[in-house]
């Protein structure tokens, strides 16, 4: 039997715009290329530094350190910190990741992914999980965004962990090129991944008018409540929390054309 050429390219024809940078980025290019797609990576968020780095600062020295049993990190831009300083995570040290964007980003920069929460990616899944593992009180780093409400630092403290919670970023937008701006609001890009709450802020900011037949692929229902309550349409909820899991949710998509593709 000759084998379909088309079986092994679900996404043959796809351009889908990637919209986080960096080692993660290129990750999920190469994977969305490996189906055939078009990857269009244009990072949407990025970090600024903490308003209180030397905080930041002694807590990442205290970690590599080994003053920590775990640490938390409840988002793929805490990782780019992470990378960006350089931080060294000893083997004394376990690593929780808040869901699989997350732990992918881990491993994308050479770190370790102890934990992932097996049900509710979320704060508080992550804290239910670490307390039913971790009975006796240990010590803890969480590492949040500047907005983050601290969920997971109070369930572990009234639960008699020793928690350090640190702010370690604050998150901006970064501005789109206007052929980017262009290709989606024409349809040219076929699908948008939407990785995060504040991936989600910046698409609805960014692209005030995209076309009803683009694909928007959320990782996870967080992500998709979390889309809707900025006015962002969904059109698809990856059933596994992976990268693998949203390319899959738009790959059963019939692939959507430009109104003026054919008009060039």
């Amino acid at each position: 039997m000759i084998p379909d050429p088309h079986a092994a390219k679900p996404l043959k024809g796809w351009r889908v715009l990637v919209p986080r940078g960096g080692p993660w980025g290129d990750s999920v290019a190469a994977t969305l290329r490996a189906q055939g797609a078009v990857p269009v990576i244009a990072p949407l968020i990025n970090f600024a530094p903490s308003t209180d780095q030397a905080t930041l600062e002694q807590a990442l020295a205290d970690l590599a350190a080994g003053a920590f049993d775990w640490v938390t990190l409840t988002s793929a831009t805490t990782v780019d910190v992470l990378y960006a300083y350089r931080a060294v995570i000893p083997a004394s040290t376990r690593v929780a990741a808040v869901g699989e964007t997350t732990a992918a980003a881990l491993a994308a920069v050479g770190y370790r992914v102890d934990l992932v929460p097996d049900e509710d990616n979320s704060a508080a899944g992550m804290a239910s999980q670490l307390i039913e593992l971790e009975p006796a009180p240990r010590r803890i780093l969480t590492l949040r965004s500047e907005i983050a409400k601290p969920v997971l630092t109070r369930r572990l403290t009234e639960a008699g962990h020793d928690v350090r919670s640190v702010v370690a970023y604050r998150t901006v937008g970064v501005p789109v090129t206007e052929r980017i701006a262009h290709d989606v609001a024409s349809g040219r890009i076929n699908a948008i991944l939407v990785t995060s709450g504040s991936v989600a802020e910046q698409v609805r900011l960014q692209f005030p008018e995209i076309p009803d037949a683009t694909v928007i692929a959320a990782i996870g229902p967080r992500t998709a409540k979390d889309a809707r309550k900025v006015g962002l349409g969904v059109s698809a909820v990856a059933r596994e929390q992976t990268v693998e899991g949203l390319i899959t949710a738009v790959s059963n998509f019939p692939l959507p054309h430009a109104k003026d593709e054919f008009h060039l």
